[in-house]
């Protein structure tokens, strides 16, 4: 497995998460408003894969400016035919700024930084892909196959800034297990971890 070191480097160089009750009763209360809450506000899109599809809910409350700029993305259809290019088992699986070439595709200006959103990078949470430039995300993301915390913001400096959260896959979860499984190695210019066969993106749009 690799260590949190490893998976940092490996991550950056894709570019270059009633009544009178009791304390307790009322710690659940406050988490069950704010899933309600975050639920009501959240936006739904559908990734479909040649693996298989995920249904994933963003954030815009949490994470305005990154879950708009990647709407933008979907509404453009700049994500369809695109790749997961990198897959790291145990870690996470990345994508979304390579065509099935593998050239890299245009993108926008980069978005500022959300990750001091208080979302983490949890399993199957979907998070901005960047370089050591914390402000550098643009289109590529990666959704989180493992429970990564080592990703998440700690302190407003460029080692500490963390990679934004902005949503979370909540069906075809089994989709990022049988990515994860493939076997990878070379492909286009990247010399290891390329899933074989080639994960296409077919499309990501709104429901």
């Amino acid at each position: 497995m690799l260590n949190t070191l490893s998976k940092t480097l490996l991550l950056l160089a894709s570019l270059s998460l009633f009544g009178t009750a009791s304390a307790a009763d009322h710690g659940e209360k406050k988490e069950h408003d704010h899933e309600h809450k975050q639920k009501s506000e959240a936006i739904q899109v559908k990734i479909e894969t040649s693996q298989g599809d995920m249904t994933l809910e963003l954030y815009p409350e949490k994470a305005p400016k990154t879950v708009k700029n990647f709407l933008r993305y979907v509404d453009e259809g700049f994500y369809n035919d695109t790749v997961f290019h990198r897959v790291i088992a145990n870690f996470m699986i990345q994508g979304g700024g390579f065509d099935k070439s593998y050239n890299r595709k245009a993108t926008h200006d980069p978005v500022a930084n959300e990750a001091d959103n208080g979302l983490e990078n949890n399993y199957g949470s979907i998070a901005m892909a960047r370089t050591s430039d914390p402000d550098s995300a643009t289109a590529q993301f990666f959704i989180n196959s493992s429970n990564n915390r080592f990703l998440n913001h700690t302190r407003k400096s460029r080692r500490g800034w963390g990679y934004c959260v902005f949503g979370k896959v909540i069906d075809g979860k089994a989709v990022i297990e049988k990515i994860s499984a493939l076997k990878t190695g070379s492909g286009g210019s990247f010399p290891k971890d390329v899933p074989s066969p080639q994960v296409i993106i077919n499309k990501i749009s709104r429901l």
